[in-house]
This record gives C-alpha cells, sequence and structure tokens, in this order.
C-alpha cells in the first residue's frame, strides 16, 4: 500500500485555521448615480482582500500589513461559508508588513503553531496556503526554502505603495495574489513565515516575512496595546549610488535629512532628533554602529534601538563626521 504524503495530515491540520480577510467600506451604490433627482444610497461595499490564519484560540490573526492598510475601511473574517466575523486591526508594521487582527466574538477557534523562523534552514520544505487569487481558498502549494534573508521592493496595498522588505524567505512553492497574509508551514505543521510578496513575470520565485518578526508585534500588542515604535523625528532620504553621482554627494550610502515639501521643518522641533543638534543638509551614516543603506535603512535600525536609551548617529556634516547621541521617543 502507497505512504500517504505527509502533505495531506499538514492540510488537515492547517486549514481550517486559514481565513479570508475581507476589506469592505461604505460606499455610494451604483443605483445612486443613475436616479434623478441624485440621492445618494450608500451600502457596504467590497474594495479587496487576502489570505491570514489564526494563532490562539481565542481569535488573534496574523496577515500582510498592505492587505489591511486602508484604516478608514472595516474587516471581515470568513473560516468558512458559514462562519463570518467582523475583526478589528489591532496593529499595523508597514516596515515589516506584518498585522496583527482580533476577531470580535467568544467563540474557540481553530490556530496554527508558530515556528522559530531563526531555525530555518536552506533546502527545508515548506507549504503555502492561503485564498488564491481572492476565489481559490484553501490552496496548498509546496516547495523548499531557496534562500534567506531576501531584499525585495515590494508594491501593495489599496494604494499600491513602495515597500522595501528586507530578511525575507525565499520559497519556490506558488505565492499568487490573494495568497498575501496566509501561512508558510514547515513539514511539522508549524508557521515560519507570512507570504507576501511574488515577483512579476518570473517562475518560482515567492517570499514570506519571517514568523519572529510578528510574534514581536503580537507580544507588544498583549503587552501595550499597541506595538512601541521608536520615534527620531527628521525627514529624509536614502542615498544610493545613482543619486549620489547625480547631485555630487560625497557618499553614496546614508541617509540624507532634507525637507519633503517647502514650508515643512526636516527636523521636527523638540523631537528626539532636534534635541541632539541634527540639521537639514546632515547625512546620517549610521545609526547605533550600523551602516545606513538601501537594503539597510535607517527605518529598519531604529525598530530595533530602545526608546529612552542613548543611541549613538555618525554624521557627515560640511565635509566632518561628528557623532551625535539621541534619546529616541515613542512614535504617537
Amino acid at each position: 500500500m502507497p505512504t500517504k504524503s505527509p502533505i495531506i495530515s499538514i492540510a488537515k491540520k492547517v486549514c481550517p485555521a486559514v481565513i479570508t480577510v475581507i476589506v469592505s467600506k461604505d460606499l455610494p451604490s451604483a443605483e445612486s448615480f443613475n436616479s434623478f433627482p441624485y440621492k445618494a444610497k450608500i451600502e457596504k461595499t467590497k474594495i479587496g482582500g487576502g489570505s491570514g490564519f489564526i494563532i490562539s484560540e481565542d481569535g488573534y490573526v496574523f496577515t500582510s500589513n498592505h492587505v489591511v492598510s486602508d484604516i478608514t475601511a472595516d474587516y471581515t473574517v470568513i473560516l468558512d461559508p458559514k462562519h463570518k466575523y467582523p475583526a478589528k486591526v489591532l496593529s499595523r508594521n508597514p516596515i515589516n508588513d506584518t498585522a496583527v487582527l482580533k476577531i470580535e466574538g467568544k467563540n474557540k477557534f481553530p490556530y496554527l503553531d508558530l515556528a522559530d523562523s531563526g531555525k530555518i534552514e536552506l533546502g527545508e520544505e515548506v507549504v503555502a496556503v492561503g485564498n488564491a487569487l481572492g476565489e481559490f481558498t484553501d490552496t496548498l502549494s509546496t516547495g523548499i526554502v531557496s534562500g534567506l534573508s531576501r531584499f525585495i521592493t515590494a508594491y501593495g496595498g489599496i494604494e499600491n505603495q513602495m515597500q522595501n522588505l528586507r530578511g525575507l524567505i525565499q520559497t519556490d512553492a506558488a505565492i499568487n495574489p490573494g495568497n498575501s497574509g496566509g501561512p508558510l508551514i514547515n513539514m511539522a505543521g508549524k508557521v515560519i513565515g507570512i507570504n507576501t510578496a511574488m515577483i512579476a513575470g518570473a517562475q518560482n520565485i515567492g517570499f514570506a516575512i519571517p514568523i519572529n518578526y510578528a510574534k514581536k508585534d503580537l507580544a507588544e500588542v498583549k503587552k501595550y496595546g499597541k506595538i512601541i515604535m521608536p520615534f527620531l523625528g527628521i525627514k529624509y532620504v536614502l542615498i544610493s549610488k545613482e543619486m549620489a553621482e547625480a547631485n555630487k554627494l560625497p557618499v553614496n550610502d546614508g541617509a540624507l535629512v532634507v525637507r519633503e515639501q517647502l514650508g515643512e521643518p526636516p527636523v521636527i522641533k523638540d523631537s528626539a532628533a532636534d534635541i541632539a543638534g541634527v540639521k537639514e543638509w546632515d547625512i546620517i551614516l549610521t545609526c547605533n554602529n550600523e551602516k545606513i543603506t538601501a537594503k539597510n535603512p535607517l527605518a529598519n535600525i531604529l525598530q530595533k534601538c530602545k526608546i529612552g536609551e542613548s543611541t549613538p548617529l555618525s554624521v557627515l556634516r560640511d565635509g566632518k563626521k561628528i557623532d551625535l547621541f539621541v534619546k529616541l521617543e515613542e512614535k504617537i
């Protein structure tokens, strides 16, 4: 008798806890525009969606930030055609493209166990689960971990905003539109990542956010009711080699402190940066002794810094390097 694939038991364990996230808004109906005289008729309209998965019996959910990025929308999770629940977004982390939701209701939900993504090995087998194209629920695809610590520029969310994502798991398991927010599962049936992106025009190149990033967010949400993020208080652009050449800058990496629009101060008054003495046209080379680059941007470094502690900055000002120390505040 042929041996059954281990994927079968993984599917039975995982699929009940993988959900569809529906994004909806109150918008004027099509009938409103055809009526005379015009009278707005408002109805709940689906404007987007993605996948997610339940990680606790009391209904905490992980998904991708770009799936729930619209702060004015309402969110519903669908476990199956007979079970739909409103959900509240507890946190959005655009830096890591992670989000935490809570299903409203006092039911006991099926949930998935979380692995330690720091122990992932290149070549290990994985299963990606999600609602492909927003239509085909409980879609499974198999593959291996093809790469680790990848850096990509992705576009997503309602406004198709650009995101620089780093530290990603690369897999050849098929990840399609609608899969975003679903789990990447190891052969023990535990979550190692959150499916987030695919490369358009390529075959078998998908990416997932390591689950340890989302674990950290969840711990802060349970402790503080929100994600605690350090705030420096500057407007800046990341320097690239091309930008440096075009503007005759003295370095090819770093964060150039510069206002985004006329009238907007590049250093927010009384912020940590202002108190430390950061000025417009400074180039911040390192933060907390980490070099700032396109693949290691300032926002990612700041996320690892502690609020209230003295954090060193190496700054290039008028051709001279100076050292500053900032006491980071909490981002409100």
